[in-house]
């Protein structure tokens, strides 16, 4: 990770362009563009070989003005403070674009779980929840899996916050197995709601869905399911790139005719990780894992981490492409972006591209709360139809107003909490 990049003075430099285009008070200007409230603890772990190791862990609530802080936790070893500040002021945004009841919050710890035991896993899952009990709730904080936190995980939390608060509370964390409070569609959901959002771009872009090739960086939940969904619909993907745990760098693995998902889901690991001697067979291309952007394509896909198409690279994007959507939160930085918007590229900003999984996560705590818990086919279809609505939204103020999709997309967010926040009597 690029120690210069602060993802957070990003996340704020974005904010304030906007404040500025929306004339907002410099009260309100204040309040939006810092979180709320702040955690960071300890969580120390008796290791398999009797040692005890202590891991840095960060909760951050952005802001509850239109609802409960919702927000993943992720454990990367790279992870820092400042991008756990930045996915939580994010997904205050991502929250309102597609008009869900909830805000933003955000967790991380300091771990690489490719070097932990399941046991020593649960154990940090554990000591997170009892740093911040008294702070989370289905009516306060609803945390849900990120980067390299999966079902298993989020169940291990929820019984802890249960032993703690003595009582059932399926509707405190999301991203649970079906049968443990989870919905139906969640993993999907991610993946899905970016190709939902793609569909509509190439459709007011008059292109046909069909004749399009697309790049995927990052082959794990949300790009799997992206590319499930794109191949559905007739599109082709000729590229998809992966981090090696054994190089410790990433790869692109390129074939011209179109990927075969599921030959590559069979030789993948559970972090999203590409056998590569084995892709060879299969006829694949392994290349430099930056490859994925200068690939000749329609459509671009970064579905991996923040700070991914930058200054450096921007220009080595093909001049074929019409469509970058933003799987992965904060890939562009602003000044790629300047770059994009002067070659007319359509971009997807991430909080809406990528709202699907929010958006279903909403829908889990919903049922959970509930006890009644819906179809499959009830869950995509009511994920399409947000999806839908909040690019429509989007795209039509961007028409209208003559703006680049991602700033139309931080006006409708940002109003909306802010007219929240003021109607609260906080600004």
């Amino acid at each position: 990770m690029d120690k210069k990049f602060n993802p957070f003075k990003m996340a704020q430099q974005q904010f304030d362009e906007i404040a500025e285009k929306l004339s907002l008070d410099q009260g309100t200007r204040q309040f939006l563009r810092n979180p709320q409230k702040e955690m960071h603890f300890s969580i120390p772990v008796k290791m398999d070989d009797g040692t005890t190791q202590v891991f840095q862990g960060f909760r951050i609530q952005h802001n509850s003005a239109r609802g409960p802080h919702k927000g993943g936790i992720r454990f990367h070893p790279q992870e820092t403070v400042d991008t756990v500040r930045a996915l939580s002021t994010w997904m205050t945004w991502k929250c309102a674009v597609v008009d869900i009841p909830l805000g933003g919050g955000k967790g991380g710890v300091i771990c690489d779980p490719h070097n932990l035991s399941n046991r020593e896993q649960e154990q940090i899952c554990r000591g997170f929840i009892r740093a911040i009990a008294k702070d989370i709730g289905p009516l306060v904080d609803v945390p849900a899996p990120d980067v390299m936190t999966n079902p298993q995980h989020m169940v291990w939390m929820m019984d802890e916050y249960e032993k703690i608060m003595g009582g059932k509370f399926p509707g405190v964390i999301t991203g649970k197995p079906v049968g443990m409070g989870g919905s139906l569609g969640r993993t999907e959901a991610t993946g899905y709601g970016v190709m939902y959002t793609v569909r509509e771009a190439l459709k007011a872009m008059g292109i046909d869905i069909k004749t399009t090739t697309a790049s995927f960086q990052g082959f794990g939940n949300v790009s799997q399911y992206a590319i499930d969904l794109f191949q559905q619909y007739g599109g082709k993907a000729v590229c998809v790139s992966c981090w090696d745990q054994a190089d410790q760098k990433s790869y692109s693995f390129i074939k011209e005719s179109g990927i075969n998902l599921q030959e590559l889901l069979k030789i993948t690991d559970k972090f999203g990780g590409i056998n590569k001697a084995k892709a060879v067979e299969l006829g694949y291309k392994v290349s430099d894992g930056n490859d994925w952007l200068i690939q000749d394509v329609d459509i671009l896909v970064p579905a991996a981490l923040e700070n991914q198409i930058h200054g450096e690279n921007v220009n080595s994007i093909s001049k074929r492409v019409k469509l970058i959507a933003e799987g992965a939160n904060g890939p562009t930085t602003p000044e790629a972006d300047k770059v994009i918007h002067e070659r007319g590229i359509f971009v997807i900003p991430d909080f809406l591209a990528n709202a699907g999984g929010v958006t279903c996560s909403y829908f889990e705590q919903v049922q959970g709360n509930m006890n009644y818990f819906w179809s499959k086919e009830e869950v995509l279809s009511k994920l399409d139809d947000a999806m839908t609505k909040a690019f429509t939204a989007v795209y039509d103020l961007s028409k209208r107003k003559n703006l680049f999709m991602r700033d139309a997309a931080y006006m409708i967010s940002i109003s909306r909490v802010a007219e929240a926040s003021k109607n609260r009597g906080w600004v």
